[in-house]
């Protein structure tokens, strides 16, 4: 019994690790963002290089999400997690030396890289520790570090930024990295068989086969969950990457200066999304088997970012309200989709399907924020930028629904993967 107490309170502290962890990675990459019109007067660089510098960071990501997806299921999360956050801390700082367009971007590079260990080991831990009906809570709780980081981000950097310089942010972000790498290293090491699932999902997981890392995409499973996040995580990087710039266009609000509008669209995000999880765990709780909660949560959030679509006619206020919405639906669904993996994937491979399918995410938006650059100049070219944001709030909020049809069709009952036979059979 004082074992099982022991547990719990090392499990709900590793989850504080985990918020932690992502609050300090969501912060690191919101940091250029809030600086471009700093650097704008800085290194005289144009929106279409800027615009690739974020894509090269997309990129990079997008490999470290592979990586660190396969060094994380071949040494565990515990190293794995050290090695990301050490690495990004140091590619965070290493900005603070940048001097123009290439060396931005070389820095970015490094920075995407180690990002890239944030998801995968989050994850890995959470099926570690977690009962599955626990799993999309905990999963939407340390989620929420991302839209801590995204809130505190505006305030924060505005004021290092005006008493120390744009170079101190950097640096203080990586010390931030370094702090929390001394706290993860005392952290107990991830359980074995501590933790013990339900009888008939634990049955159901010694009887699963080890996959591959080269097999798992030839999984209908994996399709599905590869099409989902290349539709929509390009969503949530657009409001990263691109609300300042709207706000600053159609409002003449600089968030550098007034972060008012950014940091209340990630408050509304932060409260809001914390109760996607309470609805997923709610409607389990109900009895539901898991194919019909993921389906029915994934449809109310996909339901919720859809409004984004009448943003232009709003006042700033509306709009900000109808952003932090859609933002923590699109968190909420989210926490479903990493979940999914662990749903229909062993543990063993949970890592892995993380980075494979999180890197089609981060394709999609790499081409996302370039055409998002070249639908504004087309229509700025035209005399009517606002119908540019037009088409691509349009996008965003149809891009849940579509998925979430794909994704039906795809997978029409969601169940554990057991081996390529089965998969054929449609198991």
């Amino acid at each position: 019994m004082e074992a099982q107490k022991r547990q719990d309170s090392f499990r709900w502290m590793i989850l504080f690790m985990l918020f932690a962890a992502t609050t300090i990675n969501y912060l690191d990459r919101q940091i250029l963002a809030i600086l471009k019109p700093t650097l704008d007067k800085e290194f005289g660089w144009t929106n279409t290089e800027y615009a690739m510098i974020m894509s090269i960071f997309q990129g990079a990501y997008a490999v470290g999400l592979t990586l660190f997806g396969w060094i994380v299921d071949k040494y565990g999360a515990k190293l794995g997690f050290a090695i990301s956050i050490a690495w990004w801390s140091v590619g965070a700082m290493l900005h603070a030396l940048a001097g123009g367009v290439k060396s931005m971007g070389a820095c970015r590079i490094v920075l995407g890289l180690g990002e890239g260990g944030n998801f995968p080991s989050c994850i890995k831990t959470v099926t570690s520790w977690f009962q599955a009906k626990e799993r999309v809570l905990a999963t939407t709780l340390f989620n929420s570090g991302s839209n801590v980081g995204a809130m505190v981000a505006p305030a924060a950097v505005a004021w290092m930024a005006g008493n120390w310089g744009w170079q101190s942010v950097f640096l203080a972000a990586g010390a931030l990295g370094f702090m929390w790498l001394v706290f993860w290293l005392r952290m107990p090491k991830e359980p074995r068989q501590a933790l013990v699932e339900e009888s008939a999902a634990a049955a159901q997981e010694e009887k699963a086969v080890k996959i591959p890392w080269r097999e798992l995409i030839c999984f209908r499973q994996t399709w599905s969950l590869i099409v989902v996040r290349f539709l929509t995580d390009p969503v949530w990087w657009f409001f990263l990457f691109w609300l300042p710039d709207f706000f600053k266009k159609h409002f003449n609000c600089d968030i550098a200066e007034d972060p008012a509008p950014l940091v209340t669209v990630f408050a509304i995000v932060t409260v809001l999304s914390i109760g996607g999880g309470w609805l997923t765990k709610r409607l389990a709780s109900l009895g539901w088997n898991v194919n019909k909660v993921r389906k029915v949560s994934m449809l109310v959030f996909a339901a919720c970012v859809f409004p984004v679509v009448f943003v232009q006619s709003l006042d700033m206020w509306q709009i900000v309200c109808l952003i932090g919405l859609a933002g923590a639906a699109h968190q909420a669904w989210s926490a479903n989709v990493y979940t999914l993996g662990s749903d229909m994937f062993p543990k063993s491979e949970v890592a892995s399907v993380t980075g494979l399918t999180s890197m089609a995410g981060q394709v999609g938006s790499m081409l996302f924020v370039i055409a998002v650059g070249n639908i504004l100049d087309h229509y700025k070219d035209m005399g009517n930028e606002a119908g540019g944001y037009d088409v691509i709030f349009t996008v965003c909020g149809s891009a849940y629904l579509v998925s979430f049809v794909i994704f039906s069709l795809i997978v029409p009952k969601i169940g554990m993967v057991t081996s390529r036979r089965a998969e054929e059979s449609g198991v």
